[in-house]
């Protein structure tokens, strides 16, 4: 998709998806193919905005809940147009009825968020851009995997920021998730490596304060 080419909001996605579905049941792969080159951004932001939310998250959880993160980002870092996943899971189905009620609910919300994010410098979400968003993307995610309380919050907030930059070619919303998330990251790094573990628990006793 080149720049000059009509781009299709996330609402107008989310209704032409709604659109597609024939039959009792809705898979995996159905979305992924309704989504084409598109199901980066999507699948990355429902995944990574749930885990931005500021709540605890118990070790352990916090890998597994990382683990499509990892997954997705490091094939959008190697170049890949769609997303592979296992056949079974491809394979996995929900009902039409729970899915359109789903897209309804969300509709007005993605309507709200185009009136913020729109396309711009969209050269940012395309291209070579494209790899380099999906190693950020992929270091934040590893960076979600450390056992700190609220570690997800700052590095899926980037990513779901970057994801929803890619999926409406809005290269701003990219380099601010990129700065957020990126920022995180080193502040993580630097700290663990000039102070380590009392480091680390001045992190735990800095986040924790807050909350």
């Amino acid at each position: 998709m080149t720049d000059s080419a009509p781009i299709r909001t996330l609402s107008q996605l989310l209704q032409d998806l709604k659109d597609s579905f024939s039959g009792d049941k809705v898979t995996v792969d159905h979305i992924l193919v309704a989504f084409h080159e598109r199901g980066f951004g999507f699948f990355l932001f429902v995944f990574a905005l749930p885990m931005a939310l500021p709540l605890p998250v118990p070790p352990g959880i916090n890998i597994l809940l990382a683990s499509p993160l990892l997954l997705m980002t490091a094939q959008q870092a190697i170049g890949r147009q769609t997303i592979w996943l296992p056949e079974s899971m491809k394979k996995r189905s929900f009902t039409t009825q729970k899915m359109s009620r789903i897209i309804d609910m969300a509709t007005p919300w993605m309507k709200r968020l185009e009136s913020i994010i729109s396309p711009r410098l969209g050269f940012v979400t395309q291209g070579v851009f494209s790899n380099f968003i999906g190693i950020l993307g992929f270091i934040m995610a590893l960076s979600i995997c450390i056992p700190l309380p609220l570690t997800n919050t700052v590095p899926s907030f980037g990513i779901a920021l970057m994801a929803i930059g890619v999926l409406l070619r809005d290269g701003l919303a990219v380099i601010v998730g990129a700065i957020i998330g990126s920022a995180w990251v080193v502040m993580l790094v630097s700290v663990t490596i000039f102070l380590g573990a009392e480091g680390i628990d001045l992190i735990k006793s800095t986040v924790k304060s807050f909350f």
